[in-house]
């Protein structure tokens, strides 16, 4: 394989999409315990858009290749647990956004003969977070009120599906006011828009009680969900899209009985058993109608300058996937 080339999408210096290259490099070489990944689909995320801009830890040497996240089949094995032919999917892989990607037999995830390689790009990172968060930073109950920040959002879509299963009372939120109908679609009970109003929308479904668990994203708007949280209730704080947070006095949570604690997926699957386990419950929800995605949007390798305009316009309230040209 050393002698092989390969296209992927690169950037060389930080900015706008203005900055992505579609180059031909070399193709990857394997090591003991790795796979050679033939790329079928790849999930674009915030976190690439991100790197590209230059504030977000990025792996390698100029030109940078960006994307974590994808599926396809092993084209070569230098590993114990995979053959040539397996179908496999990873979360956390880095130069993603090319045609061929090595794979750490401990990071690969395999898939199920009857989840697509477009599907798999699509739930994984976004799905696994969803789980840990329902499932470990705040074990949602039955008849719980659950805020969810971002619930349009790919995470946010998940998780509003996961608690709904949990037969909890969930309220979706979203900056758009057209994304409110995709809050709704995924069976929120209650879907509202995050405007100079929205805690007070939030008190008067709960009847001035409060919720029992905030899930914030959005960073700047923590304070306000500590004052949408019951007493005794729990604020995870997860994400920061709309900016970093004011800090927390923590004599209010005493004052208030209430929590707050962070969250982040690479904390909850340290091994390849802890990925693939839950992992396999995702697909068996796919599999079983219990999680239901939204229609992904799909664009060439080669398009990956559109596909990053696409994805930061917000035009999309499905998975944005990069694929390589050959496979389109």
């Amino acid at each position: 394989m050393q002698n092989l080339k390969m296209n992927a999408l690169t950037f060389s210096e930080f900015g706008t999409a203005e900055v992505l290259e579609y180059k031909t490099l070399p193709t990857p070489t394997i090591d003991t315990g790795e796979v050679l990944v033939k790329m079928k689909a790849i999930g674009l995320n915030y976190a690439d858009i991100y790197r590209r801009k230059g504030n977000y830890h990025l792996k390698g040497n100029s030109p940078y290749i960006a994307g974590y996240e994808g599926a396809g089949e092993v084209i070569a094995t230098k590993s114990s647990k995979y053959e040539i032919g397996d179908r496999v999917a990873f979360t956390d892989v880095p130069y993603a956004n090319a045609e061929y990607v090595n794979v750490p037999e401990s990071q690969v995830i395999a898939l199920p003969d009857a989840i697509t390689y477009d599907v798999a790009a699509s739930v994984l990172l976004q799905g696994l977070t969803a789980h840990y968060l329902s499932e470990d930073s705040h074990n949602v109950k039955k008849a719980e009120i659950v805020l969810i920040h971002a619930a349009s959002g790919g995470v946010g879509q998940i998780l509003t599906q996961i608690c709904k299963m949990k037969e909890a009372i969930v309220i979706g939120m979203s900056r758009s006011e057209a994304k409110l109908k995709v809050i709704s679609r995924h069976n929120a009970n209650h879907s509202v828009l995050l405007d100079d109003k929205w805690t007070n929308k939030v008190l008067d479904i709960t009847k001035g009680v409060g919720v029992d668990v905030v899930y914030d994203s959005v960073g700047v708007t923590l304070q306000k969900s500590f004052e949408v949280t019951r007493e005794k209730g729990h604020v995870v704080f997860y994400g920061m899209s709309g900016g970093d947070p004011a800090p927390v006095d923590p004599r209010m949570l005493m004052d208030t009985s209430k929590t707050l604690s962070g969250g982040d997926l690479w904390s909850y699957i340290t091994t390849h058993e802890e990925r693939n386990k839950r992992a396999s419950i995702l697909f068996d929800w796919i599999l079983n109608d219990k999680l239901k995605l939204e229609e992904p949007v799909r664009f060439k390798l080669s398009e990956g300058k559109a596909a990053h305009e696409f994805f930061e316009a917000g035009k999309s309230s499905g998975k944005i996937l990069l694929i390589p040209d050959s496979e389109f």
